[in-house]
C-alpha cells in the first residue's frame, strides 16, 4: 500500500474543507467538544509534530496555536502538510522517533500512521460540514489491523483500558476479512463493512448503528468494543 500517496491525497482533501466561508465554530460531533477550528489545529500541529519526530528524533514538540482567520488558517494548514510530506518523502527505513517500540521506529511507521490519522479526521471534518465519505475497503481493513496490533494493546499497557475478559469477532461483509480480539473463542460477532467497523472501533459509530449487526452475546461484545481501544 502506497501510504505516502494516500497521505498526500487525504491531506489535500482535508485542506479543501477550509474555505473563507467555513464556520470554524461548528462543533465536531465525533470529537467531544472540539470545534472545526480545533480539528484543523490538531491536524496541522500533528503534522509539525511528526516533522520534529523525524528530523530531531524527539516527541516533545509543542506547536503554536493555528491562526483563526479562515484564509490564514488554510495557508497555515497547507504549509504544515507540505512540511510533513517533504519530511516523509525520505527513505521509509530512515530512523524516526515514534511513540511505540512495538513497531519499527522509522519514517515508514509515520507514513502509515499519518495516513490513517488524516483519513479519520477527514471523516470528522466532512461529517461536521456535510456528509462524510465511506473509507476505501482495503484502507479500512489496514486501519482495523492498526487498531488491534498497535492501539488496543497500547491502551492496556498505558493503563487506559482493561484487557478484555472475553473475545469479540469482527467480520467485514465487503472484504471477507475478520478479526478476533480478546481471549478464547468469540462470544459475540459484529458485522458490517470494513469502513463501518473501523468507524466503530474509533467511536465514530455506536453499536446501535443500523449499518452494523450483532450476533451472540451483544452486551459482552459491546463491553469489549467500548475498550477504549484507541486514544
Amino acid at each position: 500500500m502506497d501510504y505516502l500517496a494516500l497521505l498526500c491525497a487525504k491531506l489535500t482533501a482535508f485542506g479543501e474543507l477550509i474555505t473563507a466561508d467555513t464556520d470554524l465554530t461548528a462543533r465536531v460531533p465525533s470529537c467531544g467538544d472540539w470545534t472545526f477550528y480545533d480539528l484543523v489545529d490538531h491536524v496541522g500541529n500533528g503534522n509539525l509534530w511528526v516533522v520534529t519526530a523525524v528530523t530531531e528524533l524527539r516527541g516533545d514538540a509543542e506547536g503554536e496555536p493555528a491562526p483563526k482567520d479562515p484564509v490564514a488558517l488554510r495557508e497555515w494548514y497547507e504549509s504544515t502538510a507540505d512540511a510533513m510530506v517533504s519530511t516523509l518523502s525520505a527513505n521509509e527505513d530512515q530512523q524516526a522517533w515514534t511513540f511505540t517500540r512495538s513497531m519499527p521506529r522509522t519514517v515508514g511507521f509515520w507514513r502509515r500512521r499519518r495516513a490513517h490519522e488524516t483519513l479519520m479526521h477527514l471523516w470528522d471534518g466532512q461529517h461536521t460540514l456535510g456528509e462524510a465519505d465511506p473509507f476505501d475497503p482495503d484502507l479500512a481493513v489496514d486501519g482495523i489491523d492498526e487498531v488491534f496490533t498497535l492501539f488496543a494493546p497500547r491502551m492496556i499497557q498505558r493503563g487506559l483500558a482493561a484487557a478484555p475478559e472475553v473475545a469479540l469477532r469482527l467480520r467485514a461483509t465487503d472484504t471477507g476479512s475478520d478479526w478476533t480480539y480478546g481471549p478464547g473463542e468469540s462470544v459475540a460477532e459484529l458485522t458490517g463493512t470494513a469502513s463501518d467497523l473501523l468507524l466503530a472501533l474509533w467511536a465514530r459509530k455506536t453499536g446501535d448503528d443500523p449499518q452494523l449487526r450483532w450476533d451472540g452475546d451483544r452486551a459482552a461484545g459491546e463491553r469489549v468494543l467500548a475498550g477504549p481501544l484507541v486514544p
